[in-house]
């Protein structure tokens, strides 16, 4: 018979597994601390102080002296010689913010309501301009500065951009552009910055400062009102305006600092570019509204990227899941356990190699989300122990019963993953467990949707297809998602794919529709497929092209033009090609994308086939030998 001790001890240890089984305790605590923000984002709208201006002014006053953001320069040397340390605390970087307000204001001419478009790489200077329109009422656009051309032109134009701001780091493809801009956009001003004089000039405490009066920044501002514009990869067709709402960069990312536990103590390390919403929203945004630190990397690269991490002292370290790969790829180096890190989080770490990441690098936690720059909200899984490997969405049984209302997963057309399943009543039906479907997100609002879904500035169209009406019943509106989730037993949920015509590809979502279009404007192509192929130890899809050439044209000449004329950014021309005499149709004239999904490499499922690759700026074909180095990763891709 057992003692009362031990009675006690049997009841105790049930109700710390029940309480480990449930997650009760921790889904209370994330409750009590969404609860208390909603009230304080309520009480923030009644006064009309929506803006995130006002979070980071609160920050600079409760934490001035603290790091804000540090900046490790590339010198060119090796190892801790190959970077100079930039740091600027809130105090210093609030001041620097306000000098260069004044410079906008009255040396530029920026004001209230302006759209002003940032094309510049990661560095201070890129926050400085940033939170400098915001504090005189312009709503920054950031634009991608890999793009140029028409997919450039089209960035400007569709924000209808007063002036755009361009980094001499990547001055040169808006400068290959300029006369295809003034030709589209003749209204707009392009103002090359001088960095080394602007940096000097808002450093010198004489110079003078600006900050807007409060009532012609927001008096009548709502918070699902553009904060930024952030332009996606241009899932379908070129890149699309997504609204940033106040909402999101406030209330949202002060959720999510908490999710990954940021304080006042952290440093947030991002290589992801500032163009995003996963650098900008959920790095700077979620680490200023908890008064953490950001460190900044010009770009990623496996060879410095753990001294950079050392130096700068971060304990939060940003990815998406191609990082991890090619970090676990990569050889050995020093530093890399050599470091403060605590949590890495980001998108797209992959289960099969998650626990080899974390064990490898020595880092505790994995802060997974699942969100798109357009999503009215983000799924989250922060994991520690065995837990949770792989999910997207992990929280306990209290959390997952009231999101139930929220956010739900949909049986898909057995025929065509793309489209959804409905019943004899014409309704969705939720997938069973373990059934891949669509993820939907509720509008509450469905008959003003832009309250909850702001979509895409200047395409009503693109917005409109994103909303899924008279799902579950008449006259309700969910946000479609466009990618396809599982849900396990215990109510965790896993990504599964993307649906449709679009893939992702060093850490960008590439459009088969926008890569075939160029390709269409290349001399001697008669008709294009563009999918995206799994290539074994890689992640994401790599492009591959199917062509159909003109009569009469050599494969030499198209593949030439191809690899030296196509307007794309790099991550987006075609890695693989495939020359074939026609491209197959149905019977109503539709392109058979779907038998060109499953093209095997390197020879074909014959072993006679001629696959050409893109090799350095040319095309060459795909030997057994080029092959086995790819998957090797002795040849990069």
């Amino acid at each position: 018979m057992e003692t009362a001790s031990e009675l006690v001890r049997s009841a105790v240890d049930y109700v710390v597994q029940w309480d480990k089984d449930t997650q009760l305790t921790s889904d209370v605590q994330l409750i009590r601390f969404v609860l208390g923000r909603a009230l304080k984002h309520i009480y923030n709208m009644a006064k009309g102080r929506v803006h995130y201006w006002y979070v980071f002014e609160s920050t600079v006053t409760k934490y001035a002296d603290h790091r804000a953001l540090c900046f490790a320069r590339p010198t060119g040397l090796a190892g801790d010689d190959g970077f100079v340390m930039e740091e600027y605390t809130y105090g210093e970087l609030y001041e620097m913010v306000l000098r260069l307000s004044e410079i906008l204001a009255h040396r530029y001419g920026v004001e209230p309501g302006d759209t002003v478009g940032i094309d510049m790489t990661n560095k201070p200077m890129f926050i400085v301009f940033w939170f400098a329109l915001w504090n005189v009422g312009a709503v920054p656009a950031f634009l991608n500065y890999n793009n140029t051309g028409a997919p450039l032109c089209h960035c400007i134009e569709v924000s209808k951009m007063q002036r755009v701001f361009v980094d001499p780091d990547c001055a040169h493809n808006v400068e290959n552009s300029e006369a295809m801009i003034q030709q589209r956009c003749p209204g707009v001003a392009i103002h090359y910055v001088d960095e080394d004089a602007i940096m000097k000039e808002i450093k010198d405490p004489n110079s003078i400062r600006f900050r807007l009066d409060d009532t012609k920044r927001s008096a009548n501002e709502k918070d699902y009102q553009p904060g930024a514009l952030i332009y996606t990869s241009g899932t379908t067709g070129l890149p699309k305006s997504a609204i940033m709402s106040w909402r999101k960069a406030g209330f949202g990312t002060s959720l999510y600092g908490h999710i990954v536990q940021l304080d006042s103590n952290s440093t947030v390390f991002t290589s992801m570019p500032l163009y995003h919403s996963t650098a900008a929203m959920l790095g700077v945004c979620a680490a200023f509204n908890n008064g953490a630190c950001v460190a900044l990397s010009v770009k990623f690269s496996t060879s410095t990227i753990w001294t950079q991490v050392k130096l700068t002292r971060s304990t939060h370290l940003q990815y998406v899941g191609e990082v991890c790969r090619y970090l676990l790829n990569s050889p050995h180096h020093r530093d890399e356990r050599n470091h403060d890190l605590r949590v890495a989080y980001g998108n797209g770490l992959r289960a099969d190699i998650w626990r080899e990441f974390k064990e490898r690098f020595g880092i505790a936690a994995i802060g997974e989300f699942y969100a798109a720059t357009e999503s009215p909200i983000a799924l989250t899984s922060f994991q520690q122990g065995d837990r949770g490997i792989g999910a997207c969405r992990n929280y306990g049984k209290l959390i997952n019963f009231i999101l139930q209302f929220q956010q739900t997963i949909i049986k898909m057309d057995p025929e065509d993953n793309s489209v959804e399943w409905r019943n004899a009543k014409g309704f969705c039906e939720v997938a069973s467990v373990g059934e891949p479907g669509e993820l939907l997100m509720n509008i509450f609002t469905a008959k003003s949707p832009e309250k909850m879904f702001q979509g895409y500035l200047g395409n009503k169209k693109e917005t409109e297809a994103k909303i899924l009406r008279n799902v579950f019943h008449r006259g309700d509106a969910w946000f479609r998602s466009g990618d396809l989730l599982r849900a396990d037993a215990d109510g965790l949920w896993y990504f599964v794919d993307r649906l449709g015509d679009t893939f992702r590809w060093k850490s960008e979502n590439v459009s088969a529709t926008e890569v075939e279009a160029q390709l269409s404007k290349v001399p001697g192509v008669a008709e294009s497929v563009v999918v995206g192929l799994q290539i074994p130890n890689h992640e994401g899809r790599a492009g591959f092209a199917v062509l159909e050439l003109q009569d009469g044209v050599s494969t030499k000449q198209v593949l030439d033009q191809l690899a030296l004329s196509v307007q794309l950014p790099r991550y987006a021309i075609p890695i693989f090609v495939k020359i074939v005499d026609s491209i197959e149709h149905s019977d109503n004239h539709k392109v058979l994308k779907r038998l060109y999904k499953d093209q095997a490499l390197p020879k074909g499922r014959s072993g006679d086939e001629l696959i050409f690759w893109l090799q350095g700026n040319s095309y060459s074909e795909l030997t057994l030998k080029n092959w086995g180095d790819i998957i090797n990763g002795k040849a990069k891709i």
